[in-house]
């Protein structure tokens, strides 16, 4: 495997983590709009990405494999939490 090759692997284990994280933001604007109205969009999506992306790895190191339901299911669910958190727990100034 060449350096392209291990860069196309890298991004597309971080892909599902990157979509959730940008649907999930934009969803929470504008279902929550006046709560999350100080709130940046760039900023719930980068919260959300990051627990997507933890969530990620550590189904692959936990499972063996990537791309397991369970990973993905607790990567939704780790992506609401840390909009809730981002979003209402600690808004931003």
């Amino acid at each position: 495997m060449d350096f392209l090759d291990a860069f196309w692997q890298v991004m597309n284990l971080f892909a599902p983590a990157l979509g959730v994280g940008l649907i999930a933001a934009g969803a929470a604007k504008l279902l929550w709009r006046r709560e999350l109205g100080r709130v940046s969009y760039l900023r719930l999506a980068l919260w959300a990405f990051a627990a997507g992306a933890v969530v990620l790895l550590g189904g692959l190191l936990l499972l063996g494999q990537d791309g397991r339901m369970v990973t993905y299911g607790t990567m939704v669910l780790a992506c609401a939490l840390a909009l809730w958190w981002a979003g209402f727990l600690r808004p931003a100034r």
